[in-house]
């Protein structure tokens, strides 16, 4: 009955200990998808939000350069198509790397508009249309604005995101520590914690002599 008794308290804490050993291993691979999470969502606001913001600056300074040579009085109207031509070439260079971004169903929608406004001004360049290009481009930059508005929402986003998985993973970085302290405790226990032993002595029989 002792031999069984001793047997079920070892597997019992046998028990325990795997029961927490497989907390642990959960709350690790959690920690290191959470990591990982938030690496891709550190990666994304540089290389989809960042880097798309800074295409958007070179759009605003290509449209605004256009404008100031519609009014420049020293250029004549073949001089301001080539000085356009040249400005919308260098926008049509800055699409492809702002289409290799991840671009979301909202942004695509108001990037379709954007080079649809591009294409309007280059069609009023070429029929010396200035004050309704004017027009186009102020149309553009409203439509930039709306872009860099998404991109700062979007970032917003991502930014939330890793706070919450870096929340997470404090949380249970402490739920470790505190199953290690107890698991500590409980080694420190059995080792520590001796049974008694009774000794029994059997008294020695009388002497006959």
């Amino acid at each position: 009955m002792k031999d069984l008794k001793k047997y079920n308290n070892k597997t019992k804490a046998a028990f325990v200990l795997l029961i927490v050993m497989l907390i642990i291993l959960l709350s690790n691979f959690n920690t290191l998808q959470n990591s990982k999470k938030t690496n891709e969502n550190i990666n994304a606001i540089h290389k989809d939000r960042l880097v798309a913001a800074r295409y958007i600056f070179q759009y605003a300074n290509a449209l605004h350069f256009i404008k100031a040579n519609t009014l420049a009085t020293t250029l004549d109207d073949v001089q301001k198509k080539e000085i356009i031509k040249t400005a919308l070439l260098r926008i049509q260079n800055i699409d492809r790397l702002y289409l290799n971004t991840v671009l979301t169903p909202k942004e695509k929608t108001a990037f379709t508009t954007f080079r649809a406004s591009c294409f309007t001004i280059e069609k009023q360049s070429e029929n010396n249309n200035w004050q309704q290009l004017r027009q186009t481009s102020n149309q553009a930059l409203q439509t930039l604005e709306l872009l860099s508005q998404i991109q700062i929402e979007e970032g917003q986003s991502k930014l939330a995101q890793s706070n919450a998985l870096h929340k997470g993973n404090t949380l249970l970085g402490e739920l470790q520590i505190a199953l290690l302290v107890i698991l500590g405790g409980c080694a420190l226990y059995l080792l520590m914690v001796k049974k008694n032993k009774i000794n029994l002595k059997i008294p020695e029989s009388p002497s006959l002599n």
